[in-house]
């Protein structure tokens, strides 16, 4: 048992001491924050298009008003959606309005309104163009202030010729930047809804009742008898479900994270021929114990760092939310899901990449089983994603009973109750899998590290039947 341990802690103390594994544990969820923060910024600072219209010739009448009517309707359904938003962010945190509006400001870029702001402007005909001929003078025209080189105050970002074909209205839209779509789909609802409008007045429908229907956006509530008030569903209630995802995902990271560290450690002994001076004063059994229980130990270090600095800027950003994220964790179980599941997860892979590791001596060598066994593990990340709208789905049910996938599925079900004999059956079969492939990993290993057989699926499948004889 000591030289167990003086292995496990000369494999912690290997990586732990390196300033790389320190500055990884701290990227992580640096970058995860700059990977949430990087869509939100771009769409913050996406520039509002300047675009103007030209009806051609008396059929298009009215069709630039509507364009601009519309324009106007979607701002004041972006203003509405908003302000529903800031009364649910209220209802949820028991902040006053006024101070969630405040925060919003704070965040940069305007909070929410940037997000919900429009990205579409009509400007004036410029006087050149609405005086231009059609066709080539007219085109020639258009190229000149949709060039890059043009003066800025005189730039636009898209022409729009509006007309009709019949009753229906068209357009041509010309854009500065041809992978630009933005105007051409604004433009393309706006004429749906203004010859909507057309046919219903046509039909005898009075404009402003049309209009009237357009602005109405009805207040939805939704309702529950098992949402945290016995009633209306809140914020408090989709937590659970974000937590399972987010704890899904980590458990996948970690994982695979502390598997691969272990591959690579003893890849790495066995070909500098440590591995040999290792087995000099140690079983195989004690070697391949001792390397799994100190991998455990730095990545139970990892995740200690990582849920110190989540609660931290949890506590610090959004203190309204601790008490919740504390509830789910603590009170519903889900932390003792969590650490179950990492335990079998972490011994399947753990074991497996292990002995996978001790026929190897160049990363080339491992690939050969490593390329499959990835591939399989992007099933549960697919899956993982259902499991949060739809966790009885009978595909996420069913996946979930398959031993390499129990833990991360499971850990994204378990918020939605599964049924106590799902949890049960699942745990058992992860934990049985999880014996089965120490005893195929200890025999695997044994042969392997005593051995200069080349990896491949003949001589791991002989050295788990031969045991390393």
């Amino acid at each position: 048992m000591s030289r167990t341990l003086l292995i496990a802690r000369r494999e912690f103390l290997a990586y732990a001491k390196t300033v790389g594994f320190w500055l990884s544990l701290l990227a992580f969820p640096f970058f995860a924050i700059v990977g949430g923060a990087v869509p939100v910024l771009m769409r913050t600072s996406e520039p509002v298009r300047q675009v103007a219209l030209v009806e051609e010739g008396p059929s298009a009448q009215g069709l630039a008003a509507a364009v601009r009517e519309a324009l106007r309707l979607d701002q004041e359904r972006r203003q509405a959606a908003q302000a529903q938003a800031e009364e649910a962010a209220a209802r949820t945190t028991g902040m006053p309005k006024e101070a969630i509006q405040a925060a919003q400001k704070q965040g940069g870029a305007g909070g929410l309104s940037a997000l919900r702001r429009q990205r579409v402007a009509i400007v004036d005909t410029p006087a050149a163009l609405a005086a231009a001929q059609p066709g080539a003078d007219q085109e020639r025209v258009v190229r000149q202030l949709l060039d890059q080189d043009a003066p800025k105050a005189g730039r636009l970002d898209a022409v729009v010729f509006l007309n009709r074909a019949g009753a229906q209205p068209t357009a041509r839209v010309w854009t500065r930047r041809a992978t630009d779509d933005r105007v051409e789909d604004f433009i393309r609802d706006a004429l749906r809804t203004a010859y909507r409008g057309q046919v219903f007045q046509a039909a005898g429908i009075d404009p402003q009742v049309v209009q009237a229907t357009e602005r109405f956006r009805p207040d939805v509530k939704a309702f529950s008898p098992k949402s945290a008030s016995g009633g209306q569903v809140g914020f408090r209630d989709r937590l659970p479900a974000i937590i399972g995802l987010a704890s899904g995902f980590l458990l996948w990271s970690l994982i695979i994270t502390g598997a691969s560290i272990l591959l690579n450690s003893v890849m790495e002994e066995k070909s500098n021929k440590i591995l040999e001076v290792l087995l000099s004063s140690a079983s195989p059994t004690e070697i391949l114990t001792g390397k799994v229980l100190g991998v455990a130990m730095l990545t139970l270090t990892v995740l200690c760092a990582w849920g110190g600095l989540g609660a931290l800027a949890l506590i610090q950003f959004l203190p309204q939310y601790a008490p919740m994220v504390g509830d789910v964790l603590l009170d519903s179980g889900m932390i003792f899901y969590f650490l179950a599941y990492a335990a079998g997860g972490y011994l399947m892979y753990a074991v497996l990449f292990a002995a996978i590791g001790a026929f190897c001596e160049t990363p080339r060598d491992a690939q050969t089983l490593m390329g499959p066994i990835m591939m399989v593990l992007i099933i549960p990340i697919m899956v993982m994603q259902m499991a949060l709208t739809s966790p009885d789905a009978p595909v996420v049910r069913i996946l979930s009973w398959v031993p390499f996938f129990t833990p991360f599925l499971m850990s994204a079900r378990a918020p939605s109750e599964p049924p106590m004999i799902e949890i049960v059956g699942t745990m058992a079969g992860m934990f049985a899998m999880a014996l089965l492939m120490v005893w195929i990993a200890g025999r695997a290993f044994r042969a392997g590290a005593l051995s200069d057989v080349k990896l491949s699926w003949k001589s791991f499948a002989g050295a788990v039947r031969g045991g390393g004889n």
